[in-house]
């Protein structure tokens, strides 16, 4: 279950980094703020791939 989190999120940021992409690819000039922006959004996205509960473990 931890792989499919971890699968969703990589998915996830993938689709940010390719939506920023594709808004700032046909300008000249981008802000520092916006490109802190999208860094920021990555970071809570891969961030809550770490927070994830890890599957139990049986005592069995």
């Amino acid at each position: 279950m931890t792989e499919t989190r971890e699968h969703d999120v990589m998915n996830e940021a993938l689709a940010v980094i390719d939506r920023g992409l594709n808004e700032m690819q046909h300008r000249n000039l981008v802000s520092t703020t916006e490109v802190a922006d999208l860094l920021l959004d990555l970071r809570l996205l891969l961030m809550s791939a770490d927070d994830a509960p890890s599957p139990a473990v049986s005592g069995a």
